[in-house]
């Protein structure tokens, strides 16, 4: 795999810069910084793990909680989409903006300070008294729910090269499973107290875990004394230069903007067109989340050499799988699995996307991941406006075959670059 030598993001060349592109040290670490396979590392992954879980878990508590909420507002379920719109806006402006702090602030003390910002949008959107007022707490938890990027390239830092895959399987798997099961405990939470529940149950978890994350969490400092502007250049500079994070991001782009359309729909037409209650959608949104086990084996796959492989499969089972929603819409069985294995396709293509952009730069995964989830989340918030539009005009089978056509691009960009000579 050929590549272009990264710039240093204070302008100079790279065999004087302190960035991605130099072989110097990627941290400086606290003595307590966990080593090799011991029983402290294991135990900061699962820390990770769930950090990343509970915090990712904030941008997808309203997909099946769209119509209370429209009704509590008195909007319209169109309008209402706008919730998942602007979370993933503020996301994807987090993911170009605040992410790249990642290479230059402290990450223990980054990530425990977003999380508290995340507690304080979270009670807002509790005790929104109109929908403006909530639409705008949330896009702040959109944008302050960006430490779960930060977290993710902390923990390639910490693993061993030899299972840097299957540790950060294993904490993208935490990520995952956050956002297969915030549906259910979403909908769970809004059956038994109502919708606003859910987002003031999430503020005392963000709080709690930002004080683990202080307790339990080694220290690490960047090597980087560049300043913000020129950290976020190098990151425009890592998207010009760069041909696989380009690939990967589209790639991924469209997988998660397939994704982001089936979860923002699905509800819609389990209660409409099936009878169910938010329990019940909770119940289908938990079978869903089975495809969260495609991180773990991703991870392994990448780390046994058929990434490649992996992503193109993955695309070929994401179109199947929508096909399947669209054209098998009258049984929930088929859609229940029509789920997993969407779940399944998106989630392996992005973990072993992720395995490549992390190996171009190790200095740089911060700015690299970035970039990378920028585009992905950019992907999601259009797909959402879309699928909002489509919902208002048509029906579910027309959600599932855009997806479908999203799915259908990625496995084309796979394709694409297995024609090119080199990768």
């Amino acid at each position: 795999m050929t590549r272009t030598e990264l710039p240093s993001s204070d302008g100079r060349p790279p065999a004087a810069a302190d960035s991605a592109a130099a072989p110097a040290p990627e941290a400086t670490a606290s003595p307590s910084t966990p080593t090799g396979e011991s029983r402290g590392l294991r135990l900061i992954m699962l820390v990770l793990a769930f950090a990343c879980g509970a915090s990712v878990a904030n941008l997808y508590y309203a997909q099946p909680l769209l119509i209370p909420i429209g009704h509590s507002f008195g909007v319209s379920n169109g309008t209402a989409a706008l919730i998942v719109t602007l979370t993933q806006v503020g996301y994807a402006l987090g993911l170009a903006f605040l992410l790249p702090l990642g290479d230059l602030r402290e990450n223990r003390a980054l990530a425990s300070r977003t999380l508290v910002v995340t507690a304080v949008a979270l009670a807002v959107a509790a005790l929104a008294p109109d929908f403006a007022v909530f639409l705008i707490a949330i896009a702040l938890v959109g944008l302050a729910s960006v430490v779960a990027q930060v977290l993710v390239p902390l923990a390639a830092h910490l693993a061993p090269e030899e299972t840097r895959g299957r540790y950060v399987g294993q904490v993208t798997g935490g990520l995952l499973l956050g956002i297969m099961l915030a549906r259910s405990v979403a909908s769970l939470a809004a059956a038994a107290w109502g919708w606003r529940s859910i987002y003031a149950i999430s503020a005392v978890v963000m709080l709690l875990t930002a004080l683990a994350l202080v307790r339990l969490l080694p220290h690490r400092q960047p090597d980087h004394s560049a300043s913000y502007s020129r950290l976020v250049a190098s990151s425009v500079t890592l998207a010009r230069t760069e041909p696989v994070l380009r690939r990967r991001a589209l790639s991924q782009a469209l997988m998660f903007g397939a994704f982001t359309a089936y979860w923002t729909a699905i509800a819609d037409e389990l209660i409409r067109h099936h009878g169910f209650n938010q329990a019940e959608v909770a119940v289908f949104a938990l079978v869903g989340a089975a495809g969260a086990t495609a991180a773990p084996i991703a991870g392994r796959l990448g780390d046994r050499g058929h990434a490649v492989a992996g992503r193109g499969v993955a695309t070929l089972l994401g179109v199947a799988a929508l096909l399947l929603a669209a054209f098998g819409s009258g049984s929930v069985l088929l859609l229940v699995i029509s789920a997993v294995l969407l779940d399944f396709a998106v989630q392996g293509n992005h973990v072993l996307s992720l395995r490549d952009v992390y190996a171009l730069h190790p200095g740089a995964r911060a700015r690299t991941n970035s970039v990378y989830m920028t585009a992905v989340f950019a992907g999601g918030a259009m797909s959402s406006a879309v699928t909002g539009v489509i919902l208002a005009g048509g029906g579910w089978s027309d959600v599932a075959l855009f997806a479908a056509l999203l799915t259908a691009l990625a496995a084309l960009v796979w394709l694409a670059e297995r024609r090119q000579p080199t990768t």
